[in-house]
């Protein structure tokens, strides 16, 4: 029988990990390509025959998934498989139809292929959005493990967009490995915050190999996702955190709903600042679809650093960046704090915005008053740097996890904000916690 021909749909990390899982040393396929979305430059390279497998020794090309039915056509394609995340149900289903109408099936993996079983107990932490506070969740998940005697190593959602072979497997754990793996601003602000707490963290691009790594040195795994997707291992306590700003994205979204169904706990975060009927919405549709799930109340408190009076000032605000593309959020912490300590004028970067910048405001228009700290590249933190320097404004607020000023050389006034997750009432995590331990 011939090979089935697959197409592999992704954003440089579900989709190599599918691979790796289902197809990888498979010889009832073919993947003939990879496809690229919502991250920018990876396409036009190659998933390397190091980490491909025998069956492809040339690599497999990485395709602009816009030329998706061109490439079923060109390549016969007989399958395309959805292995990316943070999609509206209509948006995965317009991709399935223009799938279907170029004459290939459209697919979307199951957990039973892609969780990889660990041999340590495995808490994973998930969300229903980008933004929804994952990052303080998983930060406070460490802290009380640590405090109760437990070595805790975390292990990231994949962020590979530099060298896969040279990422095969990353450690970090002082805050030169940030440098030594030359990692992007948004790699940054998922290990820094790990790293200044005293924890180690791992990523890369073979989540198997990284695993059987991290064992080495851990009495619980903690998975630390990215987007709304799902964990790359099977979980004995999945958490999940919700967001009542985006009331009924938590089962209108892919695969947000998958991961409420899943969840044994379902954090309701952000509750001070939400509207008492969001908060409602959101309860009840996690009741609806997984009555058995604990859910917890949270907030992320803010805390403000740097000696500059905001009152009555002209303020630029960069925040975390693919909170405010695909996560679709236009505002962050840092536009909270701003407007909490009386910035008169939050000003649009837009009329500075330069390169890749500009490109990220023509993207995605509905990002709000602010700059979204994007850095997935040499180029990007260019000219992040220059798009700062050139706004007119008195003030700059850092609200990305990381200490932004490391990176680029701000020549204004900077204030910083960073958040911790908070639980409100009971249920609350040291309990739960001190239950799974038990």
């Amino acid at each position: 029988m011939s090979k089935i021909k697959v197409i592999i749909l992704g954003a440089a990390g579900r989709d190599f990990h599918n691979f790796n899982c289902r197809y990888r040393g498979n010889e009832q396929y073919e993947v003939v390509a990879f496809t690229a979305t919502q991250i920018p430059d990876i396409d036009g390279r190659k998933y390397p025959a190091e980490l491909a497998g025998d069956l492809y020794p040339a690599g497999i090309p990485i395709e602009d998934e816009s030329r998706l039915p061109e490439l079923i056509n060109e390549l016969g394609a007989d399958l395309c498989v959805m292995s990316y995340s943070d999609r509206s149900y209509p948006q995965v289903m317009s991709l399935a139809s223009i799938v279907n109408a170029a004459g290939a099936d459209f697919a979307m993996l199951g957990e039973r292929d892609t969780q990889i079983k660990s041999t340590k107990p495995v808490i994973s932490v998930c969300a229903v959005r980008t933004g929804c506070g994952k990052s303080q969740t998983s930060r406070r998940i460490c802290k009380i493990l640590r405090e109760a005697g437990k070595k805790v190593v975390a292990i990231r959602h994949p962020m590979p967009y530099g060298d896969l072979v040279a990422q095969r497997v990353q450690r970090f754990a002082e805050i030169g490995d940030l440098a030594k793996h030359k990692c992007t601003i948004e790699e940054m602000e998922e290990y820094e915050p790990h790293i200044a707490a005293g924890g180690v963290i791992y990523a890369g691009v073979d989540y198997e190999a990284i695993l059987r790594e991290a064992e080495k040195e851990a009495d619980i795994i903690l998975w630390d996702g990215g987007n709304n997707d799902t964990p790359f291992y099977k979980s004995d306590l999945h958490i999940v955190v919700a967001d009542p700003h985006r009331p009924g994205d938590e089962i209108g979204y892919f695969p947000s709903e998958t991961n409420v169904r899943l969840a044994d706990v379902v954090i309701i975060n952000k509750v001070v600042e939400a509207e008492f009927e969001n908060i409602e919405q959101v309860r009840e549709n996690v009741r609806n679809v997984n009555p058995n799930a604990v859910i917890i109340d949270g907030a992320s408190p803010l805390t403000i650093t740097g000696n500059v009076d905001l009152k009555g000032k002209k303020v630029l605000v960069v925040e975390d960046g693919p909170t405010l593309t695909h996560g679709n959020m236009t505002y962050g912490a840092g536009v909270v704090a701003a407007l909490r300590m009386g910035a008169e004028e939050l000003v649009d970067p837009r009329p500075w915005a330069v390169g890749k910048l500009a490109e990220t405001f023509e993207l995605y228009p509905e990002i709000g008053t602010l700059l979204p700290a994007m850095g997935y590249g040499a180029e990007q933190v260019a000219d992040l740097e220059k798009t700062i320097n050139a706004v007119e404004c008195d003030v700059v607020v850092i609200g990305t996890p990381i200490d932004l000023t490391r990176i680029v050389k701000i020549k204004k006034p900077t204030v910083r904000v960073q958040y911790e997750l908070q639980e409100i009432g009971d249920p609350d995590l040291p309990s739960l916690l001190a239950r799974f331990l038990s």
